[in-house]
């Protein structure tokens, strides 16, 4: 494959008397555009996706050619199809024997596993027939993801790009400020300041006519467009990107030997559709005014945030389950029959109107190592071997997020137990000062695992998982727990001296804390955002979880092989599209509850836990400082922490006039 080819001039100066003298844009939007503004006419971002992710990087690894058939087996199905064995009419519901009846040449290749009682992944030439004693590895493609965005890391400018891992396989790239810089480099009459210094003057017409979208895959304009208008700054905003994008796709052919498919428009929503219109290596551009054509021959189901119960209450509602005939509804029949909130976001979403922000934050905030057994296992023996497994499976991802060198630590460690209908779960801090290594998070686990079992009626185990959390930076500056203990001016005092004694010594301040974030008003509260990324290592498939789309398709709907990580995908839609309804995920179960050793209280995260636990450890010095004290107050101030309304405690009646209180506990 050849180097990525430098961005192309546009089409020179065509004069035309008839064209019009002004831009729709201005250059308020221009500014915006520079910034990244969700707001700005002229933004553009593109979603790279990997073709049938995990069977390329078993060719790749096998070093087989790229017109052989391969698909990536677990135990006795096929989770992942490259495109040639695709063209004999495979898909992942067929049988082993069938598929090698349908392609004799076909490579069947197991994923990688982890053998009961080794202490590293590899790949088992036996593991399909042995998947009570191995559990499936996705270290292998994990890694060849990692190395995949470090390529178009290094493949976009340093100080433009915003770059978003939306999951094992695919990436959103917020072009605009790179988009924004290449305009008034290849555009100077952009770059002088606005007439009257009015931001709301338009800006010039762009000095062309016809724009070069070469192999491109481009959508037919609206119905009411046609190519012979000439083009305007937003077309030539996502012309650049399209050449950006190129060279990306281009860069991890050749460094990687993998094939992506992308798609290019004015928001996530748009792009992410786009990417899977035209499969495999390629690339679709929605232009501004190409967006209700593509749109009006969509499902609205294969939209993020329109499937499962909420787009079948719509299709319900509106007897359709397409954009194009839910296009006449009016926005006011929509809020009657779904609500005010998911009534309106249904409305502008369809139209193409998306706002969500391209999240650059890439870091890891949980992982989790799992194993549903089949048959089940029945000694604790049994289940401390599996432990093992996942200590070792979990800490071989810490050392890649730099645990060794104290850049990235979990704080808490979880363990989730099932045994039929029923799931238990103990957590447990990770001790700060301890060395944390394979064998630590394995003693950890084993306790964890010691306090389920105490209770009894946990056997026959269906399924154990071991997770760490609260993810969180190397760590300096903090303060003793004395520092909490101690009130008073000794308090501050204390507070004060730790602090500065933990400063580095190059001079530097302590950086300003974040503002405190005010609680979601209004519509906003409507809607869910989840910042954060998980890892996941579970069996493929084996939970059948709500929410994943059986179909083998392309058009909007994700490769076949990210089955594998479906406990993840159950939040990813808030991490690609930021805001959407509620009850667009009010279907999707919890996989298990963070109960409370000590009130048996269900809490909805480990952090939702942690701070329980906290209140707790308060109440408890509360109590003791109460012992030593006199009482002055009948009031108890403090707050159960639950996000659950409590039974109100009994209200003491008020002091009759003359009467005193007596002080009790001197």
């Amino acid at each position: 494959m050849s180097s990525p080819q430098p961005f192309q001039a546009s089409s020179p100066i065509s004069p035309n008397p008839s064209r019009r003298k002004k831009s729709r844009f201005t250059f308020k939007h221009l500014a915006q555009l520079g910034l990244s503004s969700t707001s700005s006419p002229l933004r553009v971002i593109s979603h790279v996706d990997l073709d049938a992710f995990y069977a390329q990087c078993e060719m790749v690894r096998l070093g087989t050619t790229e017109d052989q058939p391969l698909a990536v087996q677990q135990w006795q199905g096929l989770i992942a199809i490259n495109y040639p064995a695709r063209k004999f009419g495979l898909n992942r519901h067929i049988t082993m024997t069938e598929a090698k009846k349908l392609c004799p040449d076909l490579i069947m290749q197991h994923v990688a596993t982890w053998k009961e009682g080794d202490e590293k992944w590899a790949y088992h030439d036996d593991a399909f027939k042995n998947i009570a004693t191995h559990k499936v590895s996705l270290d292998p493609y994990r890694l060849e993801s990692r190395r995949i965005l470090a390529c178009i890391k290094e493949t976009l400018p340093a100080n433009l790009q915003k770059v978003e891992k939306a999951s094992v396989d695919e990436v959103f790239l917020d072009l605009s400020s790179q988009i924004h810089s290449v305009m008034l480099e290849r555009y100077p009459e952009l770059n002088g300041p606005a007439p009257y210094n009015d931001h709301t003057e338009k800006l010039p017409l762009p000095p062309t006519t016809v724009l070069d979208w070469q192999a491109d895959a481009l959508v037919d304009l609206d119905a009411d467009e046609t190519e012979d208008d000439d083009p305007d700054w937003d077309d030539v905003a996502i012309l650049i990107g399209s050449e950006i994008v190129r060279n990306v796709r281009a860069a991890i052919r050749e460094k990687l030997k993998y094939t992506c498919s992308a798609g290019i428009a004015q928001n996530k929503m748009l792009a992410k559709l786009g990417s899977a219109h035209k499969k495999p290596n390629a690339q679709t551009i929605i232009r501004n005014r190409a967006v209700q054509q593509f749109l009006s021959d969509f499902k609205f189901t294969k939209i993020r945030g329109l499937g499962g119960k909420f787009g079948e209450q719509i299709t319900s509602a509106f007897s359709t389950d397409t954009v194009k005939d839910l296009l006449p509804v009016s926005l006011e029949q929509l809020k009657q029959k779904l609500g005010d909130d998911s009534g309106t976001w249904v409305h502008e979403i369809i139209r193409g109107h998306d706002s969500s922000e391209v999240n650059s934050r890439t870091q890891i905030k949980s992982m989790l190592s799992a194993k549903s057994f089949r048959p089940s296992i029945n000694t604790p023996e049994q289940a401390q071997r599996w432990l093992r497994i996942f200590a070792a499976d979990i800490y071989s991802r810490l050392v890649e997020e730099g645990v060794l060198e104290n850049k990235r630590r979990p704080k808490t460690i979880n363990l989730h137990h099932r045994s039929g209908g029923q799931t238990k779960s103990r957590q447990a801090p990770i001790p700060l000062g301890k060395k944390l290594d394979e064998n630590s998070l394995y003693e950890l686990a084993k306790t964890l695992l010691g306090q389920i079992i105490l209770e009894g009626r946990v056997w026959p185990c269906a399924n154990l998982s071991l997770s760490v959390g609260g993810f969180e930076d190397g760590v300096s500056g903090n303060m003793g727990i004395g520092a909490f203990l101690v009130k008073g001016e000794n308090a501050k005092a204390l507070s004060g001296g730790i602090r500065e004694s933990n400063l580095p010594e190059t001079g530097q301040e302590r950086p300003e804390k974040r503002p405190r974030v005010e609680p979601m008003s209004g519509i906003s509260r409507f809607f869910v955002k989840t910042d954060s990324t998980e890892e996941h290592d579970d069996e493929f498939g084996s939970q059948n979880l709500p929410g994943m789309d059986d179909e083998e398709t392309d058009t909007g709907s994700n490769d076949i092989e990210k089955a594998a990580v479906t406990v993840s995908r159950r939040n990813e839609a808030a991490r690609s599209f930021g805001n959407f309804p509620l009850n667009a995920l009010s279907h999707q179960q919890q996989i298990t509850d963070y109960i409370c050793t000590r009130c048996n209280e269900a809490l909805e995260s480990s952090d939702a836990l942690q701070s329980h636990q906290d209140w707790h450890m308060a109440k408890d010095l509360q109590d003791e400082d109460r012992v030593q004290q006199p009482r002055t107050s009948s009031t108890n101030t403090s707050k159960k922490p639950t996000g659950k309304k409590t039974t109100a405690a009994r209200k003491k009646p008020d002091k009759e006039k003359g009467q005193s209180k007596l002080a009790f506990g001197k």
